[in-house]
């Protein structure tokens, strides 16, 4: 239905441009991974108490964005408490910024994290990030951010860490640089994420290699969504806040 699906949220894979192709996609806005097992993650998201991450490998990004002929977008995956003046540095190859506060271990509140939003601000970068069920990394502290940088373009990514999160997608909704992207998200949260935000504010991502692209694909078809819609969902809204439109 779309004439060019992006997917506004992969990692860095050796296989990531033939799974692409197999699902037909034109383009990804990728990012590093692989930094902790699956294991180590499920804790991370479910713990109480925070753990400092491991650094990601952002210059292979930028590597393999610069050989791929513009499909691949390239973003920084950025620890607040390290990284501040790399992404400060080198912004401008970028073209988004993502934090996880289930990887790097910190609070959206930290002044630390509001560094590295202003120089995202600086350079016109979204921001992704997927919140969590503790305090300071909640959908209203995320809310609480993006009050505070009303010129970002911030993405809750898989429409929370569960993609279950209806409760955060109202309390997301009023604030209208928050954009939800699908992957992971249950149908029914999808059509909640539609309904709340409006076509408008919903990306189509994947979370490749850790969801096969067609999965996410299925998923899309099976809500039914109009022409205009669709395009929206998986091509539109993504160019614009790559600053594309």
């Amino acid at each position: 239905m779309s004439r060019a699906v992006i997917d506004f949220h992969a990692r860095l894979d050796a296989g990531l441009r033939d799974a692409m192709g197999a699902a037909g996609i034109a383009r990804a806005a990728v990012c590093a991974g692989g930094l902790v097992t699956l294991d180590e993650l499920s804790e991370r998201i479910t713990a109480d108490r925070a753990e400092p991450g491991p650094a990601a490998d952002n210059t292979a990004v930028l590597a393999a964005a610069r050989g791929s002929g513009g499909a691949l977008l390239p973003f920084f995956f950025a620890d607040p408490f390290a990284d501040a003046e790399a992404y400060a540095t080198a912004a401008d190859r970028y073209r988004g910024l993502e934090i996880s506060p289930a990887v790097h271990g910190f609070r959206y509140d930290d002044p630390r994290v509001r560094d590295l939003v202003a120089t995202a601000a600086t350079h016109r970068h979204p921001v992704y990030t997927v919140c969590l069920g503790r305090p300071g990394t909640r959908a209203a502290d995320l809310a609480a951010l993006a009050r505070a940088f009303p010129r970002v373009d911030f993405v809750f990514g898989h429409c929370g860490s569960t993609g279950l999160d209806a409760r955060g997608l109202a309390v997301l909704a009023p604030h209208p640089n928050v954009a939800a992207e699908l992957s992971g998200a249950f149908t029914a949260v999808a059509r909640l994420a539609l309904a709340r935000l409006g076509p408008g504010r919903v990306l189509f991502g994947t979370e490749y290699p850790l969801q096969d692209p067609r999965v996410e694909l299925v998923k899309l078809a099976a809500l039914d969504l109009d022409r205009p819609t669709y395009r929206a969902v998986t091509d539109t809204n993504a160019r614009r806040l790559l600053g594309e439109s």
